[in-house]
C-alpha cells in the first residue's frame, strides 16, 4: 500500500487559546450633582474631550452666596466676642467658662462658613479626569437633583479588556503577560499587557477573571465593543508535532501508524494541545519517528507499506 508520511522534527510550538471578551473604559463615571438646583451654566460638548479640572456645568447658588454673607458676619462678630472675652479674662474681669463661651460660639461660627462654602464648591461640578464626554440629559434652566444623570464621561485611552481564562491554566498566567486582540469591523490586531488577576476562581463559571491594559490612541477601541482574544500559555522550543489527520481516535484514547522495518505499526499516544494543522504529542512519537499521514482509516498493524516523505509545514 502506497502512503504518505513525514519525518517528526522538533519544532518550536506556543499553546495559543481563544477567548472572548470585552472593552472596558480605563474610567467610567456617571456625571451627577451633589446638590439640588436650577443649572445656570452648562460648560461642555457633547462627545467632546475635557480635561481633568474642568467644569462641566454650575447650578444657581445665589441663596447660599447670601448664607455665606450672613455667615461670615456671625463669624466676623463672634471672633470680636471672643477677643474682647481673652482680653477681659487676662484681667480676670470675666471667669474661665465665660471666656469659654465665647471661644466655643467664634468656633461654631467658623464651621458654619466652612460649611456654607463646601455647599457652594458642590454647585460646580469639575471632571474628576481627562476623558471623552457623553449625550447629556439636561438642559440650562433645568432643576437637577442628586439622582439625575447629566451624562457619562469615559477615559478611552487605555482602554482595558476584560476576559476570563478556565482555571486549569491558572498556573500559567501572571501580571505582565502578553494577549492579542481583534474587534469586530477592524483588520488590525492590537496588544495588550495584563495587569490585575482576580485571585479566586468563578465557582460558577470555573474560570478567572482577568484585565489588561491596551493603548487605544485613534480611539477606534470602543467601549463596550466585543474582542475575540489570542492567549499565549507555553512554549516548547523542541515539541512533537504531527498533523491532525494522522491522529486516529481509539475506545481508550488515540493512535497514530508509525513506519517500522517497512510496515505500519499502530501507536498508542497521549496529546496536549493542539493547533488548526497540528497536535502536540506528549507521549508515544520520538524526533525522528515517520508517522504515516493518508490512507489513515486503511492501514492494519504490520501491514506492508511503501512510503513518500513529505516535508512536514
Amino acid at each position: 500500500m502506497e502512503v504518505n508520511a513525514i519525518v517528526v522534527k522538533p519544532r518550536e510550538f506556543s499553546n495559543i487559546i481563544t477567548l472572548s471578551g470585552s472593552i472596558e473604559p480605563n474610567e467610567q463615571i456617571q456625571v451627577r450633582c451633589e446638590v439640588s438646583g436650577i443649572v445656570r451654566e452648562l460648560s461642555f460638548q457633547e462627545g467632546g474631550m475635557v480635561t481633568k479640572g474642568q467644569v462641566l456645568l454650575r447650578i444657581d447658588d445665589s441663596e447660599l452666596q447670601a448664607q455665606l454673607i450672613q455667615a461670615q458676619s456671625g463669624e466676623k462678630l463672634a471672633e470680636d466676642n471672643e477677643n474682647r472675652a481673652r482680653l477681659l479674662l487676662e484681667k480676670e474681669a470675666i471667669s474661665q467658662q465665660e471666656y469659654d463661651v465665647a471661644h466655643a460660639d467664634y468656633e461654631s461660627a467658623k464651621a458654619q462658613t466652612k460649611l456654607i462654602q463646601a455647599q457652594i464648591a458642590k454647585t460646580t461640578i469639575r471632571a474628576p479626569f481627562s476623558g471623552r464626554v457623553g449625550l447629556r440629559s439636561i438642559s440650562e434652566g433645568e432643576y437637577l437633583t442628586p439622582t439625575t444623570v447629566v451624562a457619562n464621561l469615559l477615559s478611552v485611552n487605555p482602554v482595558k479588556i476584560l476576559f476570563s481564562v478556565p482555571e486549569k491554566y491558572s498556573s500559567q498566567i501572571h501580571v505582565g503577560q502578553n494577549v492579542y486582540f481583534g474587534v469586530s469591523g477592524l483588520k488590525d490586531r492590537y496588544h495588550a499587557e495584563i495587569y490585575a488577576i482576580e485571585p479566586g476562581v468563578d465557582a460558577a463559571t470555573r474560570t478567572i477573571r482577568i484585565r489588561a491594559i491596551a493603548e487605544n490612541p485613534g480611539e477606534q477601541l470602543v467601549p463596550g465593543s466585543f474582542a475575540r482574544i489570542d492567549f499565549p500559555l507555553d512554549h516548547v522550543l523542541d515539541a512533537v508535532l504531527v498533523p491532525t489527520e494522522a491522529i486516529i481516535p481509539i475506545q481508550n484514547g488515540k493512535q497514530v501508524y508509525l513506519l517500522k522495518d517497512g510496515k505500519a505499526k499502530a501507536t498508542t499516544v497521549e496529546t496536549e494541545n493542539r493547533t488548526r494543522s497540528d497536535v502536540l504529542i506528549q507521549k508515544g512519537v520520538e524526533i525522528g519517528d515517520t508517522v504515516l499521514i493518508s490512507g489513515i482509516m486503511s492501514l492494519k498493524d504490520d501491514l506492508p507499506v511503501r512510503v513518500q516523505v513529505v516535508e512536514n509545514q
